[in-house]
This record gives structure tokens, sequence and C-alpha cells, in this order.
């Protein structure tokens, strides 16, 4: 978290820190010391453009067919609605972290 940038807003010079990994993102304790960290940090903008980059692979998908216990779509469903993501799309992100998880650990 090195590179530091200056946003102007209402007159004001705001000088803004970035980082280039999500890794340095830290866990937070709280609402509290995750908002101060947004208000201070922004991410780099190549790590935003890969991130979009990424996302247009999406449209490159493959519809399947996937058997699940009702009960536990129910609760999949719900999580993911307390999240406001749909839900669909959270069992991609987890699939996604899954896999990252599994190479890392080859």
């Amino acid at each position: 978290m090195k590179a530091r940038f200056q946003v102007a807003v209402g007159g004001w010079r705001l000088v803004m820190n970035s980082f280039a990994h999500w890794e340095e993102v830290p866990l937070f304790e709280s609402e509290v010391a995750e908002a101060d960290f947004w208000a201070e940090y922004r991410p780099d903008l190549r790590l935003m453009e890969s991130a979009v980059a990424v996302s247009s692979e999406a449209s490159e998908s493959v519809t399947i067919t996937l058997r699940i216990d009702p009960r536990m779509l129910a609760r999949i469903k719900r999580l993911a609605r307390s999240r406001y993501l749909n839900y669909q799309s959270m069992i991609k992100q987890w699939l996604s972290e899954r896999m990252e998880q599994e190479v890392r650990e080859r």
C-alpha cells in the first residue's frame, strides 16, 4: 500500500492511498474499522481493470445441472440474500475461491 493519489472533492484535495493486491485488505474487527480503511484506501486502477477482465470471461459460461438438497438450497438462498447477492453468483464465487485455494495448496 505505497501508492498515493489525490482526489478533488468539492474544492478539497484528498490524498488517498491505493493497494495493488487484494491480499493487502485486512480482516476487519468492526464496521468502523472497515469504514476507516475504505475512507483512506482505494484499489489500484490495474487491480480494478483485472477484476473487470475476469468478469468478461463469465460471458463464456456453460449451463450445468446440479442436484442439491432443497433444505441446503434454501439455506444458500437465505445466506445470499443476506449478502445482497444472487445465490447462483455466490455459488460461483465459492467455487472460484475454493479452486484458487486448491491450486495454492499444491
